[in-house]
């Protein structure tokens, strides 16, 4: 199974926009950020709604500890790229593939970084970025981010709880309402030429 880790902003309100019109309030609007797991077949096996001050890579560890099957592929973007995330990847999953591109400026170093990251960031500078790509099937990172879509299209993109242990559940609710419709079916597309 194969994992691919993302994140995306849902917006949140403070006090009601009467409350603002009322007191001549300015209508500063916030937002939450909502950490997901997906697999290769859609299912939502990790997700963790947080402060958006919160870096995608703190919450690698309580991701991880949501998925109860073991995983052959970790995919994320270049916000993962840490030591300490190829870390839990690999103690979670001792053989699994870490796929996460290195920072341009990411220097390859077997005595400071994980052997996986090494690893990506020689093939990166060897072959190019495109080619360590395509070689290493970088693309099921889109899972995650078609998961992201699925969630806003379907959901919407703000948040209804107003406390944030509310908004927690909300969020996990939302996870577990797409995991079901994807039970129930995904659409089948083909290409028209």
């Amino acid at each position: 199974m194969a994992i691919a880790i993302d994140s995306t902003g849902l917006k949140r309100y403070g006090r009601g926009e009467w409350h603002q019109e009322k007191h001549k309030v300015s209508a500063k609007r916030s937002w939450r950020k909502l950490h997901i797991g997906v697999d290769n077949k859609h299912i939502i096996h990790a997700s963790v709604m947080t402060d958006r001050f919160v870096n995608d890579d703190q919450v690698v560890e309580d991701l991880l500890n949501q998925i109860d099957c073991p995983v052959d592929q970790f995919t994320g973007d270049g916000a993962y790229d840490k030591n300490p995330v190829y870390e839990l990847s690999s103690t979670h999953s001792a053989t699994a593939e870490i796929i996460i591109p290195p920072d341009s400026d990411a220097k390859y170093d077997v005595n400071k970084n994980h052997a996986q990251r090494s690893q990506n960031t020689f093939e990166c500078q060897a072959y190019g970025r495109m080619a360590w790509q395509r070689q290493r099937q970088y693309g099921n990172r889109n899972y995650s981010e078609l998961g992201m879509k699925r969630y806003k299209e379907i959901l919407g993109n703000k948040l209804h709880a107003r406390e944030i242990d509310r908004q927690k559940q909300e969020t996990m609710i939302g996870c577990g309402v797409l995991n079901k419709m994807t039970n129930l079916g995904m659409p089948k597309s083909h290409r028209v030429t």
